[in-house]
């Protein structure tokens, strides 16, 4: 299974590092959208579904805190999930993103296994990149 990805940071540079690192760590990508601020992210949301976010907090135009709030009011977009990837790691700030509905909290710099990890955890995988929770006998049902 893969997913579309959208890595959001004012950066070129350092999206580029969060697109390699996650490449790196196994996380299957099929699509992997980049935006250099929040209203950029927003609006490549109105084009194109994404499976998660991966957003830096610090970007002219609209901060990550904005468009985690932008998000957050959504009906649709609030579903998808956000990780925070920042140089901000202090409890308060921690606070805040999750608050705003920021799934995971990734400190800058950061290695390949543990992006992998959150990411799983995030989208709610085991460690192999399969679904976990309940698997259901689904006897008889071809679907």
């Amino acid at each position: 299974m893969s997913f579309n990805v959208l890595i959001v940071d004012d950066s070129g540079a350092m999206r580029a590092v969060v697109k390699k690192i996650i490449t790196l760590s196994g996380f299957k990508m099929d699509e992997c959208y980049e935006a250099a601020n929040g209203r950029e992210a927003l609006d490549l949301l109105k084009e194109s579904w994404v499976d998660i976010i991966l957003s830096d907090l610090n970007m002219p135009e609209m901060s990550g805190l904005e468009l985690l709030e932008k998000l957050k009011s959504d009906e649709l977009l609030k579903e998808i999930p956000v990780i925070v990837i920042t140089t901000e790691g202090s409890d308060v700030r921690r606070k805040i993103v999750s608050d705003l509905g920021a799934k995971g909290f990734i400190k800058k710099p950061f290695i390949p296994e543990e992006v992998r990890k959150i990411l799983y955890d995030v989208l709610g995988m085991t460690d192999e990149g399969e679904y976990g929770g309940d698997q259901t006998e689904t006897d008889g049902v071809d679907f």
